[in-house]
């Protein structure tokens, strides 16, 4: 039996997504509590990687195992045993070619700033900018230049070998309630380190480092350069995996 699970998680205390030697991650434990519910191990594959501190709210993730009861009470034992900082928000039986990273057809992402020096409940999750401005509205008019479909290696980190890197951005909002910054940034993929690679270049575009023509002319470069720096990992937070 194939099941589709939705999980949240603050990042602040894990390593990352991605299983490693020694622990620490959010798949590590998932697949810990689930070994200890099917008392066998049980591989857990998820939407992508997110990097350590990066939080999110609907990371997506399937597993293969045999359950002979109610589905609800499989959800009960997932979310016993996970770390505070980790909840399991939906268990769901899927149909048995639903993959959980090769199905999905875009991710929304969401990333928060503070201009200025953010509160103690707000500190984990967003990035507290000090005693600087940004001019919002010529961020936003280089964002624009950035949508539709492009090869966006300029704005990312390494990535695999044989991964395509022609995405589509789909959508990128940038919203200023008071002095919280947002940035909504949906696209049909994500390279590594993309979405901070965009956050950064537009931060610094709204320091007025960058002008809306280095952008388009870092675009079409397809190559990093040492001009945009990513934005931290404490503010991004994967907000929605989308699937047919």
């Amino acid at each position: 039996m194939r099941w589709r699970c939705t999980c949240a998680y603050d990042g602040t205390d894990f390593l990352g997504w991605q299983s490693q030697k020694g622990g620490g991650t959010v798949q590590d434990y998932l697949e810990k509590r689930l070994a200890h519910i099917f008392q066998k191990p049980v591989r857990v594959h998820g939407s992508g990687r997110t990097d350590s501190g990066v939080h999110a709210r609907a990371q997506v993730f399937h597993f293969d195992a045999d359950w002979a009861h109610p589905v609800e009470h499989l959800r009960r034992a997932l979310r016993s045993g996970l770390p505070r900082g980790l909840a399991v928000t939906s268990v769901k039986k899927a149909a048995p070619d639903f993959h959980a990273r090769f199905s999905a057809r875009g991710k929304r992402y969401r990333y928060k700033l503070h201009l200025g020096h953010a509160g103690p409940f707000e500190a984990r999750w967003c990035w507290s900018f000090g005693e600087r401005e940004l001019d919002v509205a010529l961020m936003r008019e280089a964002a624009k230049k950035l949508l539709g479909k492009h090869d966006f290696s300029g704005f990312s980190g390494q990535y695999k070998e044989g991964e395509n890197p022609v995405k589509d951005l789909r959508r990128l909002v940038i919203v200023k309630k008071g002095r919280r910054v947002e940035f909504v940034v949906e696209a049909s993929g994500f390279l590594y380190k993309m979405a901070r690679g965009l956050v950064g270049a537009l931060v610094a575009v709204g320091q007025g480092k960058l002008s809306v023509e280095d952008m388009e002319r870092i675009l079409k470069s397809k190559t990093r350069t040492h001009e945009i720096a990513t934005a931290p990992a404490i503010g991004l937070c994967l907000e929605k995996v989308f699937y047919d």
